[in-house]
């Protein structure tokens, strides 16, 4: 090997060298004497050689304090996907070990992958990081390693490219490194990608902040003497360090909370790092006596971490000028673990506790994956991937006092099944503070949140899949389903996936169909098509998904006739009915199999209004009527195989939402507290809202709750949910619902 190869790495053994940590150098050398000559021939965009890469990739690595095999597997990232005619994982094993293999096989993209589209092959690619990062976090800190060394070099790609790879650094590996408590490369990923997201904006804060700062060179320094004087004066040992916000939370600022530059108060901070956590507080009073503290602008993340590890007390005050500044002090190691997150552990513990210290940090990612199976559809997982990863995070307590941490804007039903899937399962209600809230209410930081619940519970509501804001809740609410509902899943996936193969316009008989839905299973990787009702009966896919696949399946099977006769209206008369249909509505505005001006009825049991999913059912003598699709009896109805070729295909024609001629009845269910005024307050605000009451009745539950059942005139379902919101409005109603009869 020429020695100006080895000169590539002479940095990187300064680094190794300046750590004081027992590296095993032989090891590294080789690795990169590997790395080297697989790579040879091989340039990047910038005109560099390829093993330039590696090598800032691995000194990025060692600049965390991550050991040797982390190194090595930095070293040789790309050779098994870049050089795959020359190596694979067996000779990375073979030559460098089990763990630099594993870490390897991890960082290599997933290729030759068969995956019908991109959106599933995004979707792989983050599964398999998870994966391999839920088995040895060390592959996901060098992967962010690799993305920013990617970052610093993109400026020799093209625009196109430039702009894709920023929006996945600010989409998926700067969020991760917040999460993983690395604010130093989570900086510097979110501002290089700013730097070709938004050029001019990024230029312009920057100009900003550079005229800002100069301008009060004078007041940064005033107060650093000032503070550091003080604490020697109180004995105090420290480190004083100044800081000034990064130009992409600036940026985020401004642009998100519509704020001025001049209306940023924390631009200015000062980070004092102390030896003991005692220090902290004690530094703190220091500071709250030297200056005016802002109201509402302290926080001590020591007494609370943050879930990705972070601990300090901030605080903001007041110094000369009227100018306000953020103070945050902390400890060494809390320094270290600021900056470095997880990493950081590589430095101070070591062993089986390090280990499972890093395994009880790293849940979350556990939690993502079992979302991950619950559900096929992409766009809800990456939905839960931002919520669950990227959301800031609220901190409640429950009643012993032990705090829970929920992404911002989860409910109660999440804090439920954050404590542990049963109690999930058993709620019955929630109480906020004392009080009895409803069960789509938001808990607040600070606030005490205690589930009610029932030994004997029937389990959760589908409809709670669409109140819940975690993937954590959702795949434990899909779990139950899928385990305690299989029969019922496949009923309603079958009938939703029979319906869907009605729109396309031809006739199939059962075995048809058998063959269409049995190739789309295969396709989507379901063992039986059962398995895919069943998936699409819990929620864990939609038809939607699906639909272009049976599409495909269905023009292979179904072919068209090559003389099709113009197919006849549908009639109450050509379905085969025995007498004259009753209480029948002309121009009803529903589309019944494709055909317009059919006769209907609505039916009584759950009063469908137009903007409603519906469904039609021919009855023995009284024609088609019309339900939601969601109405019990269409579950019940559609278990009875008798009845199967009587369910049909209906909806609501285009603009019947609008149609102001026709008013239909709607039933609503109140749940309120007991109390004198209460039936008063509800026909007072019906009468206000013109809207007339047909039917009124009321139930008094044991725990001297009200469940009170309307029936109402009502538009369509718009209007249906502005008298709802009006009656949520009142001060004694807990929750409401649309009634079934």
């Amino acid at each position: 090997m020429a020695s100006a190869a080895y000169n590539d790495i002479t940095r990187l053994f300064e680094i190794l060298g300046a750590s004081g940590n027992n590296y095993n150098i032989a090891k590294i050398t080789t690795a990169y004497e590997y790395a080297a000559m697989l790579h040879e021939g091989q340039w990047r965009k910038s005109g560099d050689a390829y093993i330039s890469h590696p090598i800032a990739v691995a000194e990025i690595v060692a600049g965390l304090g991550l050991d040797s095999d982390s190194i090595c597997a930095a070293l040789l990232h790309d050779t098994v996907e870049d050089c795959a005619e020359k190596t694979n994982l067996k000779e990375i094993e073979k030559r460098f070990g089990k763990d630099v293999a594993m870490l390897v096989d991890g960082l290599t993209k997933i290729v030759l992958l068969e995956v019908e589209d991109k959106e599933e092959a995004h979707i792989e690619t983050l599964r398999k990081m998870l994966l391999a990062m839920s088995k040895d976090v060390r592959v996901i800190l060098i992967k962010l390693c690799d993305r920013l060394h990617n970052m610093r070099t993109l400026g020799a790609r093209s625009d196109a490219k430039q702009r894709t790879t920023a929006l996945e650094t600010m989409h998926i590996y700067a969020p991760l490194a917040h999460r993983l408590g690395m604010q130093r490369i989570k900086q510097e990923l979110e501002n290089l990608s700013l730097m070709y997201l938004d050029p001019y904006g990024y230029s312009e804060v920057k100009q900003d902040i550079e005229k800002k700062y100069g301008t009060h060179t004078d007041f940064v320094e005033h107060i650093r003497k000032q503070v550091g004087d003080k604490m020697r004066e109180n004995n105090i040992s420290f480190t004083l360090e100044g800081r000034i916000k990064s130009v992409y939370s600036i940026y985020k600022k401004m642009y998100t909370q519509n704020k001025s530059f001049d209306e940023i108060y924390d631009f200015y901070a000062l980070r004092l790092i102390v030896d003991t956590e005692l220090a902290c507080y004690t530094a703190l009073g220091i500071i709250h006596e030297m200056y005016k503290s802002m109201p509402g602008r302290f926080k001590d993340y020591i007494s609370t971490p943050k879930p990705n590890l972070y601990r300090s007390l901030h605080t903001t005050v007041i110094g000369r000028f009227g100018v306000p500044f953020e103070v945050q002090i902390r400890t060494r190691e809390m320094h270290e673990i600021a900056e470095f997150g997880i990493a950081a552990h590589w430095k101070y513990k070591s062993g089986a506790q390090s280990r499972a210290d890093i395994d009880k940090k790293l849940a979350w990612v556990s939690r993502l994956l079992e979302s991950e199976e619950e559900t096929r559809d992409p766009d809800e997982f990456i939905d839960v991937f931002k919520t669950d990863v990227f959301q800031d995070e609220t901190f409640v307590f429950t009643p012993k006092g032990d705090v829970i941490t929920l992404s911002k804007g989860a409910t109660v039903i999440d804090f439920a099944y954050a404590i542990h899937s049963a109690v999930g399962n058993k709620m019955t209600g929630a109480k906020i503070n004392g009080m009895i809230v409803p069960i789509d209410r938001v808990p607040q930081n600070g606030e005490i949140v205690e589930i009610i619940t029932a030994g004997a519970s029937k389990g959760p509501s589908r409809d709670w899949l669409n109140i819940v804001k975690t993937g954590q809740a959702r795949s434990k609410i899909r779990q139950w389903f899928k385990k305690e509902k299989r029969a019922d899943n496949i009923v309603v996936g079958k009938a939703a996936v029979e319906m869907e193969l009605k729109k396309f316009g031809r006739p199939t008989n059962e075995a048809q169909r058998q063959e269409i839905i049995a190739a789309v299973a295969q396709r989507a990787g379901y063992a039986s098509a059962d398995d895919l009702f069943n998936t699409i009966g819990y929620g864990g896919i939609t038809v939607s998904k699906i639909s272009t696949r049976l599409r495909e399946e269905f023009d292979k099977v179904v072919r068209p006739e090559p003389q099709q006769e113009e197919k006849a209206p549908l009639t109450v008369e050509n379905i085969r009915v025995s007498e004259k249909p009753r209480q029948l509505r002309h121009n009803s505005g529903i589309v019944v199999d494709g055909e317009r001006g059919c006769q209907v009825k609505f039916a009584k049991c759950c009063n469908p209004l137009p903007g409603d999913n519906v469904i039609g059912f021919i009855t023995k003598g009284f024609g088609i009527s019309i339900h939601k699709v969601d109405c019990p009896n269409v579950e019940s109805g559609m278990k009875k195989p008798e009845d199967a070729d009587r369910w049909i295909e209906a909806h609501w024609e285009r603009g019947s939402h609008e149609n102001a001629g026709d008013v239909y009845e709607a039933l609503v269910q109140i749940y309120a507290y007991s109390s004198l005024t209460i039936l008063a307050e509800i026909t007072m605000a019906l009468a206000d809202m013109k809207v007339l009451l047909l039917q009124i009745n009321t139930q008094k539950k044991n725990d001297g709750r009200l469940v009170v059942n309307l029936k109402i005139s009502c538009k369509n379902v718009d209007h249906y949910h502005s008298i709802v919101s009006r009656l949520k409005g009142l001060k004694d109603v807990i929750d409401i619902g649309r009634g079934f009869s």
